[in-house]
């Protein structure tokens, strides 16, 4: 890399023969040298014009390298254009030695008045910056984030998902993530009143971020028919959010069963489809496979659930369901991922039909023992 930027600089610098003469020590070649062993054919060779041209061009290039790091390096630090990584990354000092002062200037510009180009603008940079600053993220204050937040009522939408954005980065320091959770009845709004696939994968993802405490239950009840709606009718990345939102709704003992009685399309099985991506069949699997599991839990089981005919129990665990049909069609998916988990669910399923027949022989028997009581 020395070589190179000797060669940069002479390129830069330079006149024609000292040109040929730095590519000459980049090349390891030395005219004196070729002279003394009379090789002199071989060394022109190796110094054809296709050559000179190759070096030449890759010194220039690492030279305007060069000389873009240094005017980003000497270049104004607040702006409103995005926040440039790079520059941060490079500049010395940034990480654990000293504060840039970079996201908290951001936040005092954010305070203020500013158009819906400006405010979109700052808050994409402070998302940049609490990734990238750690030190000067964590040092943020409750009510920073409280101003962050306010933005998810601005009338913008571009704004409400650079809002979301900004919350979800900060959702990775531990210490913000409660504060954060006051926000869950919004997000849930946003997410489940305004069809954007950019604001459903922006409000999803940071869902998915943030524990969901028992208060949040009861409006999250209210809000699986829209989820389910979603997961049926979004865009890839959107579908794959919101089935992790609702494996994670599936373990919650109160939730289940709203979950599981929740009015779904009639093609819904479409949705295993072995030509769908990986990923999303990965996560449906998962979905399914929490579904199962909860229906062998006891308290589960201590109640006789009855279901609505286009319900989603009666999609994938009915007597009619073409659930079985579909999950053998993916032991064979070319991802390995997709096969296991497809077995898995198979094993829970198969699971819940042998707890189901055992439960059934029970209560046959409790009934034949009530009747030999009873003459």
């Amino acid at each position: 890399m020395a070589h190179w930027l000797l060669a940069a600089q002479s390129a830069h610098s330079c006149g024609p023969c000292d040109i040929l003469r730095a590519i000459q020590r980049v090349l390891g070649v030395s005219s004196d040298a070729a002279r003394q062993r009379g090789k002199k054919m071989e060394y022109l060779e190796m110094c054809t014009r296709k050559n000179m041209l190759s070096v030449a061009t890759g010194a220039g290039a690492i030279y305007l390298l060069y000389k873009t790091i240094r005017a980003g390096l000497n270049s104004p630090s607040l702006s409103l254009e995005p926040v440039s990584i790079a520059r941060l990354a490079i500049e010395p000092g940034n990480f654990a030695v000293k504060d840039s002062g970079e996201l908290r200037k951001l936040l005092v510009s954010l305070s203020q008045k500013q158009d819906d180009y400006a405010k979109s603008m700052i808050l994409h940079s402070i998302t940049r910056c609490v990734y990238l600053l750690e030190s000067e993220a964590s040092a943020c204050t409750y009510e920073d984030i409280r101003l962050v937040a306010s933005a998810l009522d601005d009338k913008d939408k571009g704004i409400k998902i650079q809002a979301l954005n900004a919350l979800k980065a900060f959702a990775g320091i531990r210490k913000f993530r409660i504060k954060i959770q006051e926000f869950v009845p919004k997000i849930l709004e946003l997410v489940t009143t305004i069809w954007d696939t950019e604001l459903h994968i922006a409000g999803l993802r940071l869902l998915n971020g943030l524990p969901l405490p028992d208060h949040t239950h009861p409006l999250l009840r209210r809000m699986i028919p829209s989820l389910m709606e979603i997961l049926q009718t979004g865009s890839t990345l959107t579908q794959v959010q919101v089935l992790k939102l609702l494996s994670n709704l599936a373990q919650k003992e109160d939730l289940l069963y709203d979950i599981m009685n929740c009015q779904v399309h009639s093609d819904f099985l479409n949705l295993f489809h072995a030509s769908l991506p990986g990923n999303l069949l990965y996560e449906m699997l998962v979905f399914v496979e929490k579904l199962s599991e909860g229906r062998l839990t006891p308290q589960y089981q201590s109640v006789h659930w009855e279901y609505n005919e286009l319900s989603l129990h009666e999609a994938l665990f009915g007597e009619d369901s073409r659930l079985a049909d579909r999950l053998l069609s993916l032991i064979i998916h070319p991802e390995e991922e997709v096969q296991i988990q497809a077995c898995k669910v198979i094993l829970s399923l198969q699971l819940c039909k042998e707890e189901e027949a055992k439960c059934s022989r029970q209560h046959v028997e409790c009934s034949y023992f009530d009747e030999d009581d009873n003459p």
